[in-house]
């Protein structure tokens, strides 16, 4: 009865607690890591490598130490986003996060492939373990907010990130299509399952804004965000529009210069928590 999916703060012996806290994994010892932020959706190409980097962006602006966890093993764009091409370096017992030009550290799949635009053919379980070495295998140094860019769907990869990393909270991103309402319904659903609290919801692709007469075009019809926060109790967040300019700061990886204030509201949801 009662209960805020915030096991940390609970004195009870649930079920759920039992079962959050056998799965967990430690991180390694000389990590640090104050609170994990998970970007999820229930469907791909919705943007949450783009909220995920924009909010990462906008943190470390604030003056803390940001991280990303890029858990999308077999589509890894967040070192892309950033300009990041060199390797994740290891001295044989650990592993050592790329540092971005704000200092965001970034550990992916693609800082360890020699080849980028290699593919990575793996198993459901080979992907699930290799983001667990991301939490037990890397040196996070001094981070304040880690940001989780989850892959799409509801698969092993985020059912691995909800029972093996302590997530403080998750961000659902969505788009204005009719079919969002399940989208977001499966990713929340799979959230309260996991004793996992929502912060809030954040739409992409909103809208395109006229460089003429500064109209906002509603590209992909017109947007359902009202009903389906409403529907599930989500707090908006943001709503991101189609933006050439961060589309083409995103392809030549310098998202950092992005001066656009779109997730000032998801940074300032951040600091309330």
């Amino acid at each position: 009865m009662g209960c805020t999916h915030d096991c940390d703060s609970c004195s009870a012996s649930c079920t759920g607690k039992e079962e959050q806290e056998g799965f967990m994994e430690k991180p390694h010892e000389l990590s640090s890591v104050k609170k994990i932020i998970g970007i999820v959706s229930g469907k791909g190409g919705v943007g949450k490598s783009l909220v995920t980097s924009l909010t990462a962006v906008a943190m470390q602006r604030r003056g803390y130490q940001t991280a990303i966890l890029d858990a999308d093993i077999t589509g890894p764009s967040i070192p892309k986003a950033f300009g990041l091409k060199g390797r994740a370096e290891s001295d044989g017992t650990a592993l050592y996060p790329v540092r971005s030009k704000m200092g965001t550290q970034v550990m992916s799949l693609n800082l360890l492939l020699e080849d980028a635009e290699a593919p990575v053919v793996w198993r459901g379980p080979v992907i699930a373990g290799a983001v667990k070495q991301f939490w037990t295998d890397v040196i996070w140094n001094d981070v304040d907010y880690m940001f989780v860019d989850m892959p799409p769907g509801t698969g092993d990869v985020p059912l691995t990130v909800f029972q093996s990393l302590p997530v403080d909270g998750i961000i659902v991103v969505t788009s204005p299509q009719d079919l969002v309402s399940m989208i977001v319904g499966k990713a929340v659903k799979m959230a309260e399952m996991m004793h996992i609290p929502i912060l809030g919801i954040v739409e992409n692709y909103s809208y395109l804004r006229c460089p003429d007469c500064g109209k906002e075009i509603a590209v992909f019809g017109e947007s359902h965000l009202e009903e389906v926060a409403g529907k599930h109790q989500l707090k908006i967040l943001a709503r991101l529009p189609i933006d050439p300019e961060l589309a083409a700061l995103c392809d030549q990886g310098m998202i950092e210069l992005y001066e656009g204030d779109y997730a000032e509201p998801i940074a300032d949801q951040l600091e309330a928590q």
